[in-house]
Formats: structure tokens, sequence, C-alpha cells
């Protein structure tokens, strides 16, 4: 068969100029993926292929593209250069750009990658053909181009350990390691060329992309980024021979890090090292995460066994999330000394833009709390959580990505997370709930939360033309849905996991779902579906066709004629989340004022309701989002900061970042960045800054101050910075307002309206 795919390549080749250090995204590259010859290519396996070079003049670039699967890192004379694939699939397999000429030295130099897959075992989110590298050089730098002059060898230390927590909660990211120090390398050999290296956009790839299991694309991201913290408070300590001891460390804050320990001797002491969140007094009850007495670690745990040797080091192969970190140590026939255990640092290299102006420290905690959990959250993609399972799941991702666009303003992550969300789509058209990932899963309700997040990006980025791009998803996604609409438009027995909401204490609503009655309707989904037409109709009617801009409205009108008819109690002043039935729940009614089918009074009445009607099914701090749009939307938006109460539990109850589920004490995960909703809505809401027209093109400026006397802050723009001061005295305000050049818009105070344009606005 490889005789076949070499053939059928050669064949391909004739009709291809090869790419080298030129047009990277349209020609077969002069390199190709490489593996280790007779292994298992799709087992468990720890790797490195190694090539020695020698330069008699160091150039002043030194690019190099690269990639791997499933993993890799990239060092050059020992140094650490790289670190991807960037998650992905592989008709869209991403390839990292690397300039290397600052690792680079006169004589010998040494580029090495570090290449693993952990097989069937490997992280949900790690999509994956078989191991391999690939490296492709630029000008001076083609001597490194992947071949058979390349050198392999496995790292027989290593084996994947597992852990009961993988049986107690839905974990998916992936083994830990058990490395034996007193195994090695094993022999090295010449690589085995496997194909030449195949772009996405391949011209005449007819031939050659048979041959191409992975079609390649350039990374829209950064490097991850790394720093080197010692915030676990280790101190050098010796073990003495035929001892156990166990060490609790607790880092203070939840963060993603490579975990390293140095140590020395103690030939064949074993140190397991677990990782958690947090301790448990008793599965899953964890209790104020600050406590330690009589609580137990149950987590995630590597396992490393001494050679005896001095200088021994260790550093994880993928990050591991915690707050505490815990060894549990048995040393052999001699004493073992750890010198230290440590941390580096690595999240998505955003940098926080937004800044709030204010004494109040509760707000100030907010907002960092939030931004933590946030980059705890984005990595490769965004996820939803990094401890258990580092998927990105199209509803939570709406709320991250407006959270990097008031705090950060760069979008290219934004852009990468919607490129996977369409390219998710199966042959139904549909999305995926959560992408990339080796399993489908599809939530339809996250479906539609995709169109309003390519709404979201046309409203605040000004990129016309790759949104009009995704209209097609949009389209096959609507048309899907359009399957299960009944003649009024109402969506009856809708396939899939239709998750909504965490909701706890509501028989109706199980495992996130609003559960249909017999008749197989809720108001829940149709609303959901009303919400996305209007979105969807905007779309068009900005970027595509107004023929279907025109069809979705229609659709909508009609559907939200039927919701009015089946779900509106006039006794109650609510509505339903079935028909004739009494069950009512925070997320229909929110969603019936964000949908405009609840105005004016009704409107008003109902935001009451969800402010203080216990009886609705409540919505937790993930749909607390939507919860909170519809009430400022129904005029209350000055109790904005009375609504945060859950957000309070979370710093009582010690977490540092936001959970997962209303229930503290056991929720499963304690970073959800769908909580961090906050650090959107204290810069929309309360400094009432927000995009007033497609690309942010003009602003509309309406605070929500409540019982604020001064308060100030700035949020990234297009064009800059948007900065406001406030002070107020009693129902006097006086307000400036900095709008960067080339903006306008309007200033909202008490119903009046005040023009603003660019530069300084002064309003009294």
């Amino acid at each position: 068969m490889k005789r076949f795919f070499a053939f059928v390549l050669f064949v391909g080749s004739l009709f291809i100029v090869t790419a080298q250090g030129t047009d990277l995204q349209h020609r077969l590259w002069a390199a190709y993926w490489i593996t280790v010859p007779d292994i298992n290519p799709q087992d468990y396996g720890v790797y490195e292929f190694q090539k020695e070079v020698n330069l008699e003049q160091l150039p002043q670039k030194a690019i190099v593209h690269v990639t791997g699967d499933n993993r890799y890192k990239l060092l050059v004379n020992g140094t650490l250069v790289s670190i991807g694939p960037a998650r992905s699939d592989t008709r869209h397999w991403n390839y990292e750009t690397v300039d290397i000429a600052p690792q680079l030295q006169q004589g010998k130099n040494v580029v090495k990658a570090i290449v693993w897959n952990e097989g069937d075992e490997r992280a949900e989110a790690n999509m994956s053909e078989q191991t391999a590298f690939l490296l492709l050089g630029e000008d001076e730098m083609k001597i490194l181009n992947t071949d058979i002059t390349w050198q392999c060898a496995q790292n027989l230390a290593y084996s994947p350990k597992q852990f009961a927590l993988t049986e107690l909660a839905y974990m998916v990211t992936g083994p830990g390691e058990r490395v034996d120090m007193n195994r090695g390398m094993s022999e090295w050999h010449q690589a085995e060329e496997l194909w030449r290296g195949m772009p996405k956009d391949a011209i005449a790839n007819v031939l050659t992309g048979l041959c191409a299991p992975w079609l390649l694309q350039p990374s829209l991201l950064q490097q991850r980024e790394l720093k080197e913290e010692h915030t676990l408070g280790f101190k050098r300590l010796t073990i003495p021979a035929h001892s156990k001891k166990t060490i609790l460390l607790d880092n203070k804050v939840l963060t993603n890090a490579y975990v390293s320990m140095h140590f020395s001797k103690g030939k064949n002491s074993h140190i397991t090292l677990a990782y958690q969140e947090a301790l448990f007094s008793d599965y899953p009850h964890k209790g104020n995460r600050n406590e330690t007495t009589n609580k137990q670690m149950i987590g995630r745990e590597d396992e490393v066994i001494s050679n005896g040797q001095e200088d021994q080091n260790y550093t994880t192969l993928t990050f591991r999330t915690y707050r505490y970190v815990q060894l549990n140590i048995e040393t052999a026939d001699e004493p073992l000394t750890i010198d230290d255990v440590y941390g580096t640092y690595t999240s998505y290299p955003f940098e926080m833009k937004a800044r709030l102006e204010t004494d109040n420290q509760e707000l100030k905690d907010f907002l960092t709390i939030g931004w933590r959990t946030a980059k705890l959250c984005a990595w490769e993609t965004y996820t939803d959580c990094p401890y258990y399972e580092q998927l990105q799941y199209l509803g939570d991702t709406r709320i991250q990505m407006l959270v990097t666009l008031f705090n950060v303003g760069d979008d290219a992550f934004i852009r990468n997370y919607l490129n996977l969300a369409n390219e998710s789509r199966n042959v139904e058209g549909i999305t995926q709930s959560r992408y990339p990932a080796k399993t489908p899963q599809y939530i339809p309700s996250y479906a539609l939360y995709y169109i309003c997040s390519l709404h979201d990006y046309m409203i605040y980025v000004n990129q016309p033309n790759f949104t009009a791009d995704k209209l097609i998803s949009v389209r096959t996604i609507l048309d899907y849905f359009s399957r299960f609409q009944t003649a009024d438009g109402r969506i009856k027995n809708l396939p899939g996991w239709n998750f909504t909401d965490w909701v706890e204490g509501e028989k109706t609503w199980r495992l996130g779902v609003c559960v249909p009655k017999k008749d197989g309707f809720t108001s829940v989904m149709d609303l959901q579906l009303l919400y996305a037409y209007q979105m969807a109709a905007d779309l068009e009617r900005q970027l595509g066709l107004q023929e279907l801009a025109d069809t979705y409205t229609r659709r909508a009108e009609q559907l939200g004629k039927a919701i009015e008819a089946a779900y509106w109690d006039e006794a109650r002043g609510l509505y339903a989340d079935h028909a004739a039935t009494e069950v009512y729940s925070q997320h229909a009614n929110a969603l019936a004022i964000i949908t405009g089918l609840a105005k004016g009074e009704r409107a008003r009445k109902i935001a009451l309701s969800l402010e203080s009607d216990k009886t609705l099914a409540p919505a937790s701090i993930y749909f607390k989002y939507y919860v909170h749009q519809a009430m400022v939307m129904a005029g209350l938006g000055d109790h904005y900061l009375m609504w945060l109460d859950k957000w309070r539990e979370n710093i009582r109850m010690g977490l540092t970042t936001w959970g997962e589920t209303s229930n503290l004490d056991e929720t499963r995960s304690d970073c959800h960045a769908w909580g961090a909703s906050p650090n959107i809505e204290l810069f929309r809401t309360v400094l009432g800054i927000d995009s007033d027209a497609p690309g942010f093109s003009k602003v509309r400026i309406a605070p929500h101050l409540g019982d604020i006397e001064k308060i100030g802050g700035e949020i990234p723009h297009p064009n800059g910075m948007i900065k406001v001061d406030y002070k107020r005295n009693k129902d006097k305000l006086s307000a400036v307002i900095t709008l960067p050049k080339g903006t306008e818009g309007v200033f909202v105070w008490k119903g009046k309206e005040y023009r603003l344009n660019a530069g300084i606005n002064m309003i009294k």
C-alpha cells in the first residue's frame, strides 16, 4: 500500500511545484512527514526526532514551519521554541511558523522534536491520524526539511497512568504519565518517510490528495504563553530510605502549568504527583476551597521512579490544572532528595486592555477572578474547563468570545473558534456541540448560539468578508431545524441532547434539558430558535441575501405568534415552559424579553419576576448571562450589581475562578469561563459601552450606575480605545467620554440622547 501511495505522490508531484519558503498554501512541500519505523503508529508512545547541522555563518532569520501528530515540542540546542500543533482536525491540520535564529550557534546545532501520542486514551480534543512529525525550512533552513536524514528513537521510560477520578467524573484530558527514570531511549534509527506535506489549498491535489492524511493550514494563533512560577512553596527535602511521606502543596490560586520536579538519589523511589482544583471532604463534596483539614486528594496523577542519579529532572509533557499538588513518596534502599517542585504557567497570551477605574474592591475582584477564569479556559481553543474536558463547546464559547472582545480586542482566537465550529458541521448541516473532538456530540441549541456568535462578531469586529463566508453555515443549520418544525413554526421532537442549562430543583428539567411533554414541544427550544432566526435575518440583511433576510423574518414572526398562543399565561403574567402547564423558568421568560416577544410594561413585569420570583426554574451561573441581559433590556439595569450573589458565593467558598454550576459544594469543575460574564457586563451594562452598528462603526453608551457615585474605565475598539469617566451627585451626572479617531455615537442618560464625536466629549 505504501508503494501505491508513493507512486501516486510521485505522479502528483510531476504537476506541482514544491513549496520551499514561498506559496506554502498552494504547493506540495519539499519535506516529508516522518515516523519511527516498526512501531504501532496509533498506540501510546513518546518519541524523539533529531538532526544535527553545522553552520559556518548564522542567518539573520531562520524560518521553519513545524507540526506533528499528535503533540510535539520543538527544541533548538536544548531551548524550547514551539509547542503544538494548535488543536484542529486532519482536514485542517495546523502548523506553526517559528524563527529559530536566536537559538542557533556557529558550528554544531541540534534540532530535536519530542513527539508523543496517547493513542486511544488521548485527550478527547486531540484529533489524530498516526504518530508523525513534519518540518519545512525556508532558505538556508531547508537543510532541516524532514526526511530520512533525521534520526529517531522511542523514549521507553514513558507509559500511561490511569487514576480513580476518571471513573467518578467525565474526565477526557488524557492519562497521566508514568516515567521510569531507570529506562531511557531505544536505539536510534533512520526516520521513515511517509508522505510529503500537503497544504489544504494545494493546487492540482487530485492525485496527491490521496496520500495526504493531514491537510495543512497555518495556525491563526500565537505561541502559548510560558512563565516559570515558584508559587507552590516547596522547600528542599530529603526522605530517608524505606520511608513513606505525603506532602500537600497549595498554589493559593488555580493555574495551568507544566509541572517540573528536580531530585537526586533515592534509586527506585516512587514519587506520585496528584493534582486537583480542590480537596474533597466526601466526594463530590468540596466545601470551602481554602480548607484542607479532614479532606482528601482525588485527582489526576503522574508517577516518577528515580534511577538513583544526581540532578534528575522531570517535566510533564502536557500542562496540569491545579490549585493543590500532593506528593506521595515511597523510598527504597536509599534516601531521596527533592530539590524543587514548581510550575511553568501556560495560556494563550491574551493582553488585558480593558480597565475599570473604581475604589470598589469587590468589582476589582470580580474582574480579576473572571480574567483568570477566561485565561485558564483559553489555550489552543476556548475550552469549557481546563481540568476535566478541555473541549470547545459552542454555547460556552459565545460568552468567552465576548469576554475577549470587551477585555482584549484581539479577534484571532475568535476567528479560530468560528472556523472550527463551521468545520464541525455534519452532512445534515448542523454543527457539533464541541469541536475539535474525536467523538461527535450534538447539542442542537449550541448550533443556534453559534449563529448568535457570528452575529456578535459582525457587530463588534470590522471583518465583514470573514463573517459573510460563514453565512452558508447559518443557512444549513436553520434548514436542519426546519425539518422538525410544525405548521405553526414550533419545534417538535427535536433529536439530540437538547441542553439549555444546568437547572437545579425543577423535576421537569433533566440533565440540563427542559423535557417536552407528550406533545413534544417546549417554549425554551422554540424561543432559542426564534432568537437564532432574528440573528440570522440581521446577518443576511447586512452581509448576505435580502430574500433570505425576509424569509427568516417571516419565519420569526410566525414562530413568535405560535409561542405567544401556546405558552403565554395571562393570569400568571409569564411564559410557561410547556403548553397548558404551570411550570415556568427564568430561561423561557428571559428569552421572551431578549427576542422582543415581551415588550414595554409586560417585559418590565416579567423582569421583576425574574429578579424576585423563587418559583421559577432558576438559571445557573451560565444562563444568568441571558437573564441579566433580559432584565437590562426591560429597564432594570441599575440593579445589575444586586444580581451577582452567585459570584459573591464563589468568593466566599474560596474559589479563585468561577465554578461550573450553582451548587458550589458539588460542582464538578471549579473553572468554567461561561461564568465570566461580569467581565462583559461591568463594561457593557455598568459603564454602558456597546456597539450600535456592524463593525462597532457606531457607539452607544448608556450607563447603569445604580448607587455608584464615581467610576470609569475603557475598552478596546477597532479604532483604538473607548474611555469613560462618570461622577454622580444624586440625579446629576458629569461624564467625560473619549472616542477614538473616526468613531461617533450617542450617549444615553435618563431617556435623553447626546451626540458623541471622535475625541473628548464632556456631558453634564
